[in-house]
C-alpha cells in the first residue's frame, strides 16, 4: 500500500508574517485550510486590514498577475500588501457590504443573472412571440433605419442600399426608467434676467461660466430670457444636440432641458451631493410612468405571455411565488434553462431574500441584502478549495434568520473550502472552528493578535471579545413614560397593509421584525420626512485618501480660521487641498510613481516628510503646534487642546465632543477616510447628524460594524439623546438594543407578502412574557426568561 501522507497535503495552513497594513504592528498568524474562521476585535482593531487589506489583496493581486501585460492593462491596480511573507494562499472570493451600484437602470434581477434567464424563456416560450431576447430587455430602445453603404465588389466600390432594425424592450416614453420627470421651468430659469445676469438657476451655471458661455453660440447672452423670440427660446430651452464654435472652439450644445436630464435626472437621487439634490428635489417632479405603469417595459414585451403571465407580471413578482411558478413550468426544449432559473430563485429564498422582487431596484437594497444578493452566484459553485471572504454577513439580519445565515458559510466550508468571516454577533462566531481576536483597542492601540483558538478559549481568555462573549443585557427596571405620539395611518409603502401606529415621544422605541418585514417601509416612508426627524441611515461615507474626520466632520473650517487669525494670514494656506499644501506632492504626503502594468509604488514626501504641507505654512503655531501636529492629534488630547487658551475654539470642541461620544476618541483628525473601518465610518456620520437641529432621531442598525464592548456606550449615548428631550427611533435586530428599549413596534409575522402588520407592541417585558413572535422567542432566550 502507498504512503498514506502526500507532500501535496501538507500545505494546510494560510501563513502570514509581519503583516503591517493600515494599524496591524507586525502580525504573524496560521490559518488553518478548509475550515471555519472569525476575526473578532473592536472596530477599527485591524480585523479588515487583515482579512481584506493582506491575504484577499494578495491573493486577488495575485491571480491578476496570471494574466499577459496586455490584459492587465485593463484590469484595476492592486499594490502590493506591506507585509514580509504570504504563504498557502488559495483563490479568494470577497463578498462584502458593498452597496451595489446605484445606477437607476440596475434592478435585482439584472444584478443577478435571473433577468437575463427570464428573456431568453419569454423569447422561446412567449404567446404570441414577438422577438429575441433584446425585445424583453428594458435597456434595449427598438430603433429602425436605412441607407447606402459601399461594398468593394470585383475591385469596383459599389453602393447598395441596406436597412436594419433592433426590437428592444424599452418603454419609449420614459426609457425604460419606469418613472416620468416633469420639469418645473420657473425653478430652472429666472426669465427676468438675461444669461450674462445669471438666468440659469442650476448649480454651477454661472453666467460668465463655460457651460453658460456655450449658449451665447446660439442665442443672445444679454436679453432678458422672457424676451426671446419663439424660436430662440425653442432652441434655449430644447434645441437639438449639436456642434457649435464658441471662440474658434468646437463644442457640444443641447437645450438646457434636455441637458439637465442627461446631467442630473438620470442618475441616482440618493447618490447626490445635499445641494444637487435639493435642486433636483425642487425642479423635478417624478411620477409613475402612465404607459408601463412602471414595468420599464414597451406593450409588445407586456403582450407576450407564458401561462397567462408576462415577464412584467413575473418581475413584480415576490421571488418566493416566482420560483413557484417556475417550478411548475415543464417544456423539455428549455429544461436546462429552467433549472438554471430555478436555482438561482430558490437560493434567494433560502437566503431569506425570498421576500424581494426582481423589479426592485438594486440601490434601493441595505448593505446586508446587497451582499446576500452577492452569495447567491456562489451557493450553487461546484469549485472547492476556494477562500470565501465575508465582512459581517449577520447585518442586518433577525436573529431568526442567523441561524440559516450559519448552515450557509457552514456548508461552504464542508464543500472544502476555506471561509473567512469578520463578525461581531455572538452567535456568528459560535458556530468557528478557529478565532482570531484582534486589540487590544482601536486604531493606534490595536493591530495586535491578542488571541488564537477555539470559541470555548476565547471564553476563558481575558481579552475584551473574551469578557464581553456572554454579556446579556438584562430588561430595564423602570421605563421612561411617553410625552405623546407620532401617529402614522393607513401606511401602504412597499408591503406595508394600511397600518396604523402611534409612535411614542420622548423615549427610545425600537422598530424590529425579520428582514423584509416592512420596518424601513414604516419609518423611512412614514417617519422620516416629516419636519424635525434627522435620520440616520445605512449609505456609506464616500471620501477619497484626501478626506479626513476633519474635512468630513467641517472642523477644519474653524481651525484654518483660527490659524489664520492669530497669525494674521489667510485661511487657505492652512488647507493641505489649497494654498498651504506642499508643491511636490500637491498636499498629498505621498509620491505615487505609476509603472504601467506593475503596481503603482508611493513613497513618503522628502519634501514635507508626510506632513502634506508646504515649509513656510509650518512655521505657523496656535497655541504652540502646526497645523500638521494639530491634524496629528487623536481626537481625546485635541479635545483638551480646543478647550482653553489661545487654541480655545468652541465650535471645534463641540464637533470633537460628539466624535468622543460615539466612541471614536482614538481617531487622529487627520486619517484619510480610505483608511476607517465600516463601523467607524458609520459612527462617524452618525456624529455629524448628531449635531443637527432635530426633536427626533431615526437610526438604522447603529449597531453595524459594532463590537459587543462597543453596543454598551452606544446605549449609553441613546439614552443621553433621549434623556436631553430627543425621541429616538431605532431599527435594530440586536437584542441588547432591544432590551434597553422603553418601547418595541415588532412588524412581521413573515417578510415580503408575509410582513407588513404590526405584530406587536408594548413594553419588552410584555414581548418576552407573551413569546407570540420571532422577535418575542428569541428575545425571551437572549435575556435568559
Amino acid at each position: 500500500m502507498a504512503d498514506a501522507s502526500h507532500a501535496a497535503d501538507s500545505h494546510d495552513l494560510i501563513r502570514v508574517q509581519g503583516a503591517r497594513e493600515n494599524n496591524l504592528k507586525d502580525v504573524s498568524v496560521n490559518l488553518p485550510k478548509r475550515r471555519l474562521t472569525v476575526f473578532t476585535g473592536v472596530s477599527g482593531s485591524g480585523k479588515s486590514s487583515l482579512v481584506f487589506g493582506t491575504i484577499a489583496a494578495e491573493s486577488q493581486r495575485m491571480i491578476n498577475e496570471t494574466y499577459s501585460a496586455f490584459v492587465q492593462g485593463f484590469m484595476p491596480q492592486l499594490d502590493r500588501p506591506d507585509v514580509d511573507l504570504l504563504e498557502g494562499l488559495t483563490t479568494a472570493i470577497i463578498v462584502d457590504q458593498e452597496r451595489m451600484g446605484a445606477n437607476v437602470r440596475s434592478t435585482v434581477g439584472t444584478a443577478t443573472d435571473a433577468n437575463a434567464m427570464l428573456r431568453i424563456l419569454f423569447s422561446r416560450l412567449g404567446e404570441p412571440q414577438i422577438g429575441s431576447s433584446q425585445a424583453f430587455s428594458f435597456n434595449v430602445a427598438s430603433i429602425s433605419g436605412a441607407g447606402a453603404v459601399k461594398l468593394e465588389k470585383n475591385g469596383q466600390t459599389v453602393k447598395e442600399r441596406r436597412e436594419f432594425s433592433i426590437t428592444g424592450g424599452q418603454c419609449p416614453r420614459c426609457e425604460g426608467m419606469g418613472n416620468v420627470s416633469d420639469i418645473d421651468l420657473t425653478q430652472l430659469v429666472d426669465e427676468s434676467k438675461s444669461l450674462k445676469e445669471g438666468a440659469i438657476l442650476v448649480p454651477g451655471y454661472t453666467g460668465d461660466g463655460w457651460y453658460v458661455k456655450i449658449f451665447g453660440a446660439v442665442v443672445p447672452m444679454d436679453v432678458p430670457v422672457k424676451d426671446f423670440t419663439a424660436k430662440q427660446r425653442q432652441e434655449f430651452l430644447y434645441g437639438a444636440t449639436r456642434k457649435v464654435k464658441l471662440e474658434s472652439v468646437n463644442m457640444t450644445y443641447d437645450g438646457l432641458v434636455p441637458k439637465v436630464q442627461k446631467s442630473f435626472l438620470s442618475k441616482d437621487v440618493e447618490a447626490m451631493q445635499p445641494h444637487i439634490r435639493a435642486f433636483v428635489e425642487r425642479v423635478a417632479t417624478f411620477a409613475v410612468c402612465p404607459e408601463c405603469d412602471g414595468t420599464r417595459l414597451s406593450e409588445a414585451a407586456r403582450s407576450s405571455k407564458i401561462a397567462g403571465i408576462s415577464i412584467a407580471d413575473a418581475c413584480r413578482l415576490q421571488i418566493s411565488d416566482l420560483a413557484v411558478w417556475v417550478r411548475e413550468l415543464d417544456e423539455p426544449s428549455v429544461a436546462p434553462l429552467l433549472a438554471g432559473l430555478r436555482q438561482i430563485l430558490d437560493s434567494f429564498v433560502e437566503i431569506g431574500l425570498g421576500y424581494l422582487s426582481l423589479e426592485r431596484p438594486a440601490g434601493t437594497l441595505s448593505g446586508g441584502e446587497a451582499q446576500r444578493t452577492k452569495m447567491i452566484r456562489h451557493l450553487g459553485s461546484s469549485l472547492t478549495d476556494v477562500t470565501y471572504v465575508f465582512d459581517e454577513p449577520t447585518i442586518g439580519l433577525h436573529p431568526h434568520d442567523i441561524q440559516s445565515m450559519n448552515r450557509l458559510l457552514l456548508q461552504l466550508r464542508d464543500k472544502g473550502n476555506t471561509v473567512l468571516v469578520v463578525e461581531h454577533k455572538p452567535e456568528a462566531i459560535a458556530i468557528a472552528d478557529h478565532v482570531v481576536d484582534l486589540g487590544p483597542r482601536a486604531g493606534t492601540a490595536g493591530g495586535e493578535i491578542v488571541f488564537e483558538g477555539t470559541v470555548d478559549e476565547l471564553r476563558e481568555s481575558d481579552t475584551l471579545t473574551g469578557r464581553h462573549l456572554d454579556d446579556r443585557a438584562a430588561l430595564k427596571p423602570s421605563l421612561r413614560p411617553s410625552t405623546g405620539a407620532l401617529e402614522v395611518r393607513d401606511a401602504t409603502s412597499h408591503n406595508l397593509r394600511g397600518v396604523d401606529v402611534d409612535v411614542p415621544l420622548g423615549v427610545l422605541t425600537v422598530v424590529t421584525g425579520v428582514a423584509g418585514s416592512g420596518k424601513s417601509s414604516l419609518i423611512h416612508g412614514s417617519v422620516s420626512p416629516r419636519e424635525g426627524v434627522v435620520t440616520i441611515d445605512q449609505t456609506g461615507i464616500r471620501g477619497s485618501r484626501r478626506s479626513n474626520p476633519a474635512t468630513y466632520t467641517g472642523m477644519l473650517e474653524p481651525i484654518r480660521k483660527a490659524f489664520a487669525k492669530v497669525n494674521g494670514v489667510k485661511p487657505a494656506l492652512f488647507s493641505a487641498n489649497s494654498e498651504g499644501a506642499c508643491p511636490v506632492c500637491n498636499g498629498a504626503g505621498l509620491i505615487f510613481t505609476d509603472l504601467g502594468v506593475m503596481a503603482t509604488v508611493s513613497t513618503v514626501c522628502e519634501e514635507c516628510g508626510g506632513k502634506r504641507f508646504s515649509q513656510a505654512v509650518l512655521e505657523y503655531k496656535l497655541g504652540g503646534r502646526d497645523i500638521s501636529e494639530v491634524l496629528a492629534m487623536p481626537v481625546a488630547e485635541a479635545l483638551d487642546f480646543f478647550a482653553e487658551g489661545e487654541s480655545r475654539i468652541p465650535a471645534a470642541h463641540a464637533i470633537l465632543d460628539r466624535l468622543a461620544d460615539v466612541g471614536l476618541g482614538y481617531l487622529t483628525l487627520g486619517q484619510p477616510l480610505t483608511t476607517l473601518s465600516g463601523g467607524e465610518r458609520q459612527r462617524l456620520k452618525l456624529a455629524v447628524h448628531m449635531g443637527e437641529k432635530g426633536s427626533v432621531y431615526v437610526l438604522d442598525e447603529p449597531t453595524t460594524g459594532l463590537h459587543l464592548a462597543d453596543v454598551e456606550q452606544l446605549l449609553g449615548l441613546l439614552d443621553r439623546l433621549v434623556d436631553s428631550g430627543k425621541t429616538v427611533i431605532v431599527i435594530e435586530h440586536h437584542q441588547a438594543v432591544m432590551a434597553h428599549a422603553d418601547w418595541i413596534i415588532d412588524l412581521g409575522p413573515g417578510a415580503g407578502h408575509d410582513g407588513g402588520r404590526i405584530v406587536f407592541e408594548g413594553t419588552p417585558a410584555d414581548l418576552v412574557a407573551q413569546r407570540s413572535t420571532l422577535t418575542g422567542e428569541h428575545l425571551a432566550r437572549y435575556v435568559g426568561a
